[in-house]
């Protein structure tokens, strides 16, 4: 089985004032996802099942920035955070809906599970995650779609779990093969790609060493940036379930990682 994570900077336009879906990137993925699983394509791994995860971008991340979900506050304040959890939670399933409906017009059995149903946190950490879920929609056939959402936290009250903590839960319980995230950029770089010409592709991280004089390569967003990213995945690394970061923006690298073929990334595994 596979995880399929989508960054939020390719399904939307992640920088607009306004929540903005980019069908272009988002039907091209789905086209991506459908010819990987045509018969003639499909690697056994595949075969066996897929889980999309997808980020917030434009939808979610302003409102969840705006009211500082995952912040502390004051019982005065709750009233104010319940509107803006409130508001993350529906900005996050209208992005899901859409994502949704691209994959079933691309005859993508999708199934929207939404994170705030079904999971719980204790101090910003999955505690409780229904998997049972998940797992009789895979053995049905479907593809659930999950995604970063706004949960209850038992310390908390409520924060933001990405999509990326969320993928280390499902990985390291369930009997997944890989993880391929699809983002913005190549992989990791020491530096910031998109400001310096003269970034070095990161192609292979093994420990926490590997990544703490890295820059982030895209701006910090409430779920991490890319250094939250290899964080999580480090710790899938180490129980013994490999990933891949690679460009969701160029055309063919989605499907060619479905199908397990070499593809210019950062791969992070156990040494």
């Amino acid at each position: 089985m596979i995880i399929l994570k989508i960054g939020g900077s390719i399904i939307t336009d992640k920088d607009s004032s306004v929540a903005k879906v980019d069908y272009n990137n988002l039907n091209r993925v789905c086209e991506e996802i459908k010819q990987s699983f045509m018969e003639e394509n499909i690697h056994p791994q595949l075969e066996d099942g897929l889980v999309l995860v997808h980020g917030a971008g434009s939808f979610a991340h302003p409102p969840a920035s705006k009211y500082k979900i995952g912040q502390a506050f004051s019982e005065e304040e709750l009233p104010e955070k319940r509107i803006g959890f409130t508001e993350t939670l529906v900005a996050g399933r209208k992005l899901d809906t859409y994502v949704c409906e691209a994959l079933w017009k691309h005859d993508i059995p999708a199934v929207s599970l939404p994170p705030s149903s079904f999971i719980t946190t204790t101090n910003k950490r999955i505690t409780n995650c229904n998997l049972d879920l998940i797992k009789r929609y895979l053995e049905l056939g479907f593809v659930p779609v999950l995604y970063g959402d706004v949960v209850l936290d038992t310390n908390e009250k409520f924060v933001v779990i990405s999509g990326d903590q969320i993928i280390q839960n499902l990985a390291s319980r369930m009997s997944f093969d890989r993880v391929v995230l699809g983002t913005d950029v190549d992989g990791v770089y020491d530096k910031n790609p998109k400001k310096h010409s003269d970034a070095k592709l990161i192609e292979n991280v093994h420990s926490i060493d590997d990544i703490t004089q890295i820059e982030s390569t895209t701006n910090v967003d409430v779920t991490g940036g890319m250094v939250g990213k290899v964080k999580e995945l480090l710790d899938l690394a180490y129980s013994g379930v490999s990933s891949e970061i690679v460009n969701a923006n160029k055309p063919g690298i989605i499907a060619a990682s479905l199908q397990n073929k070499k593809v210019k990334g950062t791969k992070i595994s156990k040494k």
